[in-house]
């Protein structure tokens, strides 16, 4: 097994970045999740309300900072180290610093209505939940619940498989097109941050608690469970049937849906694509 991706979402719910290579620290990659975009009250705008989200890519600088990229437009974004510091909601979060307002104007335009971006100063002050299998000391920064998330390439063709599986069938059922022919889906819709491929079967990464990936281990904290996000299509925005019918039918178990696994640094250092990878499972 080993690395075919990395992947680095500065800003919850933007576009990200594919680098080659990518910095552990005890919250997750560098730089992965510090930025969000919330409204006035700091509630959290969500990607499956907002879809045009995904038109923004959020690029990390070397300050910390970030560029943010919609078609020709170009906004640089500096680290409010001395911003305004306003509430927001995300659990174990309280607070966090306001942008500068060139990112809130971009993003307003995006969403229709007034929001704003906000930056984690402190990007170890947020705990691991232990309702979300987290233990004393670990920390995650704006992420949902885990500092990192690994998934599997074989998984994601298993689904596509069970995609054209249910396409046949109702080709079959009414004798003529169903609706449009499945496509091959782009794990960007799953928004992790490790890629895998390489000699293994399709979810066999569920009964993993222990991957070593180069030189770094890291613990399992638990498998994910998917909101709506990846029914859409991070090109066009759509919202698609996709993987979400195929992982109702296949993978729901305590009525939820599931597709890779989380997990918490054990060390700090550096993962590269190409990165040999070795998995512990339960007994």
């Amino acid at each position: 097994m080993h690395v075919t991706e990395l992947a680095v979402y500065p800003v919850k719910s933007l576009r990200g970045t594919s680098p080659r290579e990518a910095d552990v620290e005890p919250q997750g990659l560098r730089h992965d999740r510090r930025w969000m975009v919330v409204d006035a009250a700091g509630d959290k705008i969500r990607l499956e309300h907002h879809p045009r989200l995904l038109s923004v890519t959020a690029r990390p600088a070397a300050d910390g900072g970030i560029e943010l990229v919609r078609g020709g437009d170009r906004v640089g974004v500096a680290p409010p180290t001395d911003g305004e510091v306003v509430p927001v909601s995300l659990s174990r979060v309280g607070t966090a610093r306001l942008a500068a307002s060139e990112a809130h104007a971009l993003l307003s335009d995006v969403v229709g209505r007034d929001v704003r971006l906000v930056w984690l100063d402190d990007p170890t002050r947020r705990s691991v939940s232990p309702s979300h299998g987290g233990r004393s000391g670990e920390v995650l920064s704006l992420a949902d619940t885990a500092p990192l998330l690994l998934t599997t390439v074989p998984s994601l063709r298993r689904l596509e498989q069970w995609g054209r599986e249910r396409y046949a069938e109702r080709y079959a059922a009414c004798g003529r097109e169903a609706g449009p022919r499945p496509a091959p889906l782009a794990m960007e819709r799953f928004r992790a941050n490790v890629v895998v491929d390489g000699g293994l079967e399709p979810f066999v990464e569920d009964g993993w608690t222990h991957v070593t990936i180069g030189a770094l281990g890291f613990r399992v904290s638990e498998l994910c469970d998917r909101c709506p996000i990846p029914g859409i299509d991070p090109e066009t925005r759509q919202v698609t049937a996709e993987p979400l019918r195929a992982l109702a039918r296949h993978r729901r178990r305590d009525g939820r849906t599931w597709f890779g696994v989380r997990l918490v640094p054990e060390a700090t250092g550096r993962l590269a694509v190409g990165d040999a990878v070795t998995a512990m499972s339960a007994p």
